[in-house]
């Protein structure tokens, strides 16, 4: 889904590297090799690493539902004021009991608090750790190199070294490691050349002690230009909103599970975790918003969906995370019914929407 790209500190650019270079090395040190367009898919032929499966099922027992958690409230944001530690015990005691898998979307603050208090106090929580890969370079002109982004190499590399130290800190809680959210398909407004992708994944298989994926809309996964990204991959993370996608309440699950099962078949063998699946309890009437939901947001009809979907991802033991745990009131624009500041079960203030308001 489109959404607001975290504040990322700008930090003095790095020079672009070419060729793919070997991929021997056990940390993280330098710029990550890249390759130029032309030659990604010829690269991407070769498997570099053994896969390391997804540990979905701890010996019998499933890894359960799980949900996206951005922690922020309002008057919080990421790169501004975090929660505190305390706002953040509040939230997983929410959340435990519905939920055993969370899905965090970056390294920076207060992702690493969150780590530290679902190791230290034993919470019943596996999470799944995001790396946020932001555009390198502009948009070239036809026969012209790419412009490179002054700070942003930087900037990916801070992301990405501080991603898989912590999921190398907290081996028991880090289930999986998903560097980049949507940032391959087509309509992303942060999309990233393949070959830039590509040697971050392989730079962060390289460090990390747990597998790692990237994250992106079926629209991507199912078309061949996905496959040179899935073999640089141990696990592969696909988003499916029905709501975005025209569909009314009716034909929301039908379209969810056969998008699904679509980027399966795609790539067989690769656990596919439903990383983003929702229901909004709001929109506005303006953009593309306007144009391009037609299902009637609100908080029964959240509920209906999301009672479906529950159901169907615990009969077929799917992994997948819910978009996602609360409002989040910073996102999108300013008008209150943006439909960005609405996917949540609870309100930034916490309180339950329907989906969550009976006992659990």
């Amino acid at each position: 889904m489109k959404r607001t790209a975290p504040n990322r500190s700008v930090l003095p650019a790095l020079l672009l590297l070419a060729g793919l270079g070997p991929a021997c090395t056990t940390h993280l040190s330098g710029p990550p090799p890249v390759a130029p367009a032309s030659s990604l898919a010829a690269a991407g032929q070769e498997t570099r690493f053994e896969p390391r499966p997804l540990r979905t099922w701890q010996g019998d027992r499933w890894i359960g539902r799980g949900i996206s958690y951005g922690p922020h409230r309002d008057g919080q944001r990421p790169g501004g004021p975090s929660p505190t530690r305390a706002e953040l015990r509040e939230d997983l005691a929410l959340l435990a009991g519905r939920f055993s898998l969370l899905r965090l979307y970056a390294s920076d603050p207060p992702s690493p608090e969150v780590l530290a208090l679902i190791d230290e106090e034993k919470l019943p929580f596996k999470v799944l750790l995001g790396a946020w890969i932001a555009p390198e370079s502009g948009v070239p002109a036809p026969g012209s190199p790419r412009a490179v982004q002054a700070g942003a190499r930087a900037a990916n590399r801070a992301e990405v070294e501080a991603a898989v130290r912590l999921a190398n800190d907290h081996p028991d809680v880090v289930l999986g490691l998903v560097v980049g959210n949507e940032t391959q398909v087509d309509w992303s407004d942060h999309r990233v050349a393949p070959e830039v992708l590509i040697g971050w994944l392989r730079e962060a298989r390289r460090g990390a002690i747990v597998p790692v994926a990237t994250a992106d809309d079926f629209g991507f996964w199912v078309r061949p230009e996905s496959e040179p990204i899935a073999r640089e991959v141990d696990f592969l993370v696909t988003h499916v909103y029905a709501m975005w996608n025209g569909l009314p309440l009716e034909g929301a699950l039908a379209f969810t599970q056969e998008k699904y099962t679509a980027v399966t078949r795609r790539h067989p063998g690769l656990t596919v975790v439903l990383g983003e699946a929702g229901w909004a309890t709001g929109k506005h009437t303006a953009g593309d918003q306007g144009k391009l939901i037609k299902g009637v947001p609100g908080e029964a009809e959240q509920r209906r969906f999301f009672e479906q979907f529950s159901a169907w991802v615990v009969e077929r033991r799917i992994a997948s995370t819910w978009f996602e745990a609360f409002d989040e009131n910073w996102k999108g624009g300013d008008h209150p019914d943006e439909v960005e500041k609405h996917w949540g079960l609870w309100r930034a203030d916490r309180t339950p929407k329907a989906a969550v308001a009976a006992p659990r």
